[in-house]
């Protein structure tokens, strides 16, 4: 029996930190096991943020590949791209964009968040307004019906799901799936300062920091301003950043010993955010290692076959597009 295809895929924008590692890439694993999925490195999409500085994007694009292999996204099991390889991506888009209702766009409530957090970028471009236009070809392109998201990207794949359905419509077929969710919980994790781990931030500790870095990294975690001594009690569940980062490292009962300590001022937070720091680099050696194996490998040789692979079948589905589109082969 055929496995259900997934998609999904990262803009390449900077180094992966262990918000991606926990809130994306361990269900990433997951799903490898059980669906046939598709992964892919989202340069055109970065460009809708960083078309004034695009530089970047291509070292940007080869680290992200590689930490991808490094925690251990098959190949095998796997089909792992470039989206800019396949240039059919950009064909599907262009005849999407020819029927989807500007509203559409425009109420799309990322697309208003993004404008305000990011308003030191001018925005107001059509590649950033029609970026979910894209997102849907790179999911339909490959007829994906199982698409990983958090309940915040929930009205991205509804857009997907109505420009298939429209589609569907005005040309008088069944022919685009309208690609379903696998719901995730996309777990918060927090930087240094509390807030959500981000590159832009500063406040992250990304997978190829060094043992050392981390360690520092973790030393500056804000921990319970109310406790300036270890013997003062400390309530770490309401008061302590450190500590929900501690909640993806230790085990129940762990936590249970933590808690209790801390509010007996028994663990002080050096000690504790020592114990954090090496469950973090005993995690993040395993990824460190596999590292370099891959960088003996050839990875361009890898990336490759992916993209060949990927373009068998958006070159397909793309022929299959412009006969029920034009009704007829023009060339």
């Amino acid at each position: 029996m055929r496995k259900l295809r997934v998609l999904s895929g990262m803009r390449p924008t900077g180094p992966l930190h262990l918000g991606h590692f926990h809130g994306v890439l361990k269900n990433w694993l997951e799903l490898q096991d059980k669906y046939e999925c598709f992964y892919f490195i989202a340069d055109w999409h970065a460009l809708t943020t960083e078309y004034e500085n695009p530089e970047y994007i291509a070292d940007y694009s080869k680290e992200l590949f590689l930490e991808w292999l490094s925690v251990g996204l098959s190949p095998e099991k796997n089909v792992l791209f470039l989206q800019s390889a396949i240039k059919e991506h950009a064909e599907l888009h262009l005849i999407f964009s020819m029927f989807v209702p500007i509203p559409w766009l425009e109420r799309n409530p990322t697309y208003k968040e993004m404008l305000q957090d990011l308003s030191n970028k001018n925005l107001n471009t059509y590649g950033f307004l029609g970026y979910p236009v894209l997102q849907a070809s790179d999911i339909l392109i490959y007829k994906a019906q199982k698409i990983p998201v958090g309940v915040d990207q929930l009205p991205h794949l509804e857009l997907t799901r109505e420009i298939a359905r429209r589609f569907n419509y005005l040309y008088k077929v069944d022919y685009f799936p309208e690609p379903e969710p696998i719901l995730s919980e996309v777990p918060k994790i927090p930087g240094i300062d509390g807030r959500k781990m981000s590159k832009s931030y500063g406040n992250a500790i990304f997978l190829n920091d060094s043992p050392e870095k981390v360690r520092e990294k973790i030393m500056n975690y804000v921990t319970d301003i109310s406790r300036p001594r270890k013997s003062d009690p400390g309530d770490p569940e309401n008061r302590c950043i450190a500590f929900n980062l501690i909640r993806f490292y230790f085990s129940s009962e762990e936590k249970e010993e933590i808690v209790r300590d801390c509010k007996n001022a028994i663990l002080g937070c050096v000690e504790c955010k020592k114990r954090l720091s090496e469950r973090i680099i005993n995690e993040l050696t395993h990824i460190w290692e596999k590292r370099e194996e891959v960088e003996k490998e050839d990875w361009k040789e890898i990336l490759y076959n992916g993209i060949e692979k990927a373009k068998e079948i958006a070159h397909q589905t793309m022929e299959e597009v412009n006969l029920i589109v034009f009704r007829k082969k023009i060339v």
